[in-house]
């Protein structure tokens, strides 16, 4: 017992209980669901926040050299002080699982039978009684180090320099800690992608596809996402037997990282290929940004062709192995520089076509991608011979202009699914809105951006250690919990579990899209000639029914 007592030193009750506040707080609802396990975890990380905001203050107090209360007038205020704490505790504990259940009927899952509760306390006191482990070794090292420099200096300089020392140690630790996690992520994924190129399933046999023997980009080094989005997608005949119309066989253009050593390199491979294929001559042609991975998602791109009869092309170029959070870090300026390369060598090209015989442009991204393709859609560039249009799905939430459209919304207009203007210009979607209303029609240039109201990827504030989300002060959407309570510090950890969470979302909440939330967006943004809603309903029932685009499950 002398031996813990010694490493974990005395608890402070006060400090403690500010804790359970936090606890508390925690377990009240967010975006996404969220079981016992992750829930236990999140509590206890919580707990230790709290704590350790307690103690900070507690030092300052004594540091300020303010009266303080010790004996039994200390111990009789601090239990008066923990008996609210543990009410408040035990009534938000025995709530959160209606809060939950309330969340998960939203979403159309099943509801927990129980609240789990020996696993949420359970887990929040190993996390806890491990975040606190570590931050006693932190204070030792800082004992330790005010310790040699007592030897050579005033105290109050010992204390400065060895709080300095201790930070630097733990930056350089941490730094070179992610660095070294981060280049292995991106060795491994780099050589497991070089290994699917030795194992790459056999070309293409049709000269009109991406890598045959007559296409311009070498097949092996497309890499798996790029072969997997040529080689899918409907066909002319399947395009056919759904819409009874005549048909093409949709273009498909994809340039991996392997193909080239730079994204200008890769940029003009992509062009030289769509005029090889003939895109300028269809009617649609769409350039659009890949996740992270360099993942397509099928739920977005079959729709479209289906509805333009297959005269349409769609490109796309690679700029990243790693998954979208790793590229979102550690490659952000080459996503942005790719996507850049790709929009600026098309429309230069575009433009110098007759603008009655050239294809509708448009620009198309998911997650990271839409990030990506908003940066290199350069509206100054536009003004003298715009595109005609882009759709963005899932927007990152530091992607500079969707922060600067949604901040211009009409007043009283909701956070989450705003109006802008008149609509002629930009609309919003979600799964509970087309962006086929607004004041006025669409003008020249169609914008689209698709976010769920439950997607924490979309709407993580990161003020929000300290002041609400805008959304948060608002009605909730309809997929959205009626039982929101902001708290400093524990929302903005809710959040940033939210965003791991949103990838396995059910289809149509978080970050999980999928063809039947494309849909719609995409007939408003490209005005597919002759289609009602008639169509739109089958197309989403055609979807359902098993084509490829109804595998579609969220960004990657």
């Amino acid at each position: 017992m002398k031996v813990l007592s010694t490493y974990f030193g005395r608890l402070s009750v006060p400090c403690l209980l500010l804790g359970l506040l936090f606890f508390a707080a925690s377990l009240t609802p967010s975006l996404i669901p969220r079981g016992p396990v992750v829930q236990g975890v999140l509590g206890g990380l919580v707990t230790a926040i709290g704590y350790l905001i307690g103690y900070c203050v507690v030092l300052l107090w004594r540091a300020a050299d303010l009266p303080r209360l010790s004996g039994w007038p200390g111990i009789i205020l601090t239990g008066l002080a923990a008996l609210p704490v543990l009410g408040f505790f035990l009534w938000v504990l025995q709530s959160s699982l209606t809060w939950q259940n309330d969340l998960r009927e939203k979403m159309g899952m099943e509801p927990y039978e129980a609240l789990g509760l020996a696993t949420i306390v359970g887990l929040a006191v190993v996390t806890f009684t491990l975040a606190y482990g570590v931050g006693r070794l932190v204070a030792g090292l800082f004992r330790l180090i005010r310790g040699r420099l007592y030897r050579v200096m005033p105290p109050r300089r010992a204390n400065i320099l060895g709080f300095v020392a201790v930070v630097l140690i733990l930056f350089v630790v941490t730094r070179d800690g992610i660095i070294d996690v981060a280049v292995r992520s991106f060795d491994e994924s780099y050589e497991a992608a070089q290994a699917l190129f030795d194992q790459a399933p056999p070309r293409p046999t049709e000269a009109r596809m991406t890598g045959s023997d007559a296409s311009l980009i070498d097949w092996g080094a497309i890499g798996t996402p790029g072969r997997n989005f040529i080689l899918s997608g409907p066909t002319a005949e399947d395009i056919t037997a759904f819409t009874g119309r005549p048909a093409l066989d949709p273009i498909r253009v994809y340039v991996g990282r392997a193909n080239g050593d730079t994204p200008q390199e890769r940029a003009a491979l992509a062009l030289a290929e769509l005029q090889r294929q003939g895109a300028f001559e269809r009617e649609v042609l769409i350039v659009t940004s890949p996740t992270g991975t360099g993942w397509m998602d099928p739920g977005s791109h079959d729709p479209v062709e289906y509805m333009h009869d297959g005269d349409i092309a769609t490109v796309s170029a690679q700029y990243s192995y790693l998954q979208s959070p790793l590229a979102l870090i550690f490659e952000t300026s080459t996503g942005l520089e790719q996507a850049t390369a790709l929009q600026d060598a098309i429309h230069a090209h575009w433009r110098t076509l007759p603008a009655d015989d050239r294809p509708r442009l448009y620009v198309h991204g998911l997650s990271l991608g839409a990030w990506s393709s908003m940066y290199a859609t350069n509206l100054f560039r536009l003004l003298d011979d715009p595109i005609d249009g882009a759709f963005w799905a899932g927007p990152p939430f530091p992607s500079a202009f969707w922060q600067y459209v949604q901040n211009h919304r009409n007043d009283g207009s909701p956070w989450v699914l705003p109006t802008i203007g008149d609509g002629s210009l930009v609309r919003y979607a979600s799964n509970f809105a087309d962006a086929s209303e607004a004041e006025a029609d669409w003008g020249p240039m169609r914008i689209v951006f698709l976010q769920h109201s439950s997607d924490p990827i979309v709407f993580y504030d990161p003020l929000s250690v300290w002041r609400a989300p805008p959304w948060m002060l608002e009605r909730p959407a309809p997929d959205m919990s009626d039982h929101l309570i902001f708290m400093p510090v524990v929302t903005q950890f809710q959040l940033a579990l939210d965003m791991a969470l949103s990838f396995g979302a059910p289809a149509g909440f978080g970050h999980a899209y999928y063809a039947h939330g494309y849909i719609e967006p995409w007939v408003q943004v490209t005005a597919p000639e002759g289609w009602t809603d008639a169509d739109t309903e089958r197309l989403k029932a055609h979807c359902d029914n098993g084509f490829q685009a109804g595998c579609s499950n969220g960004a990657r």
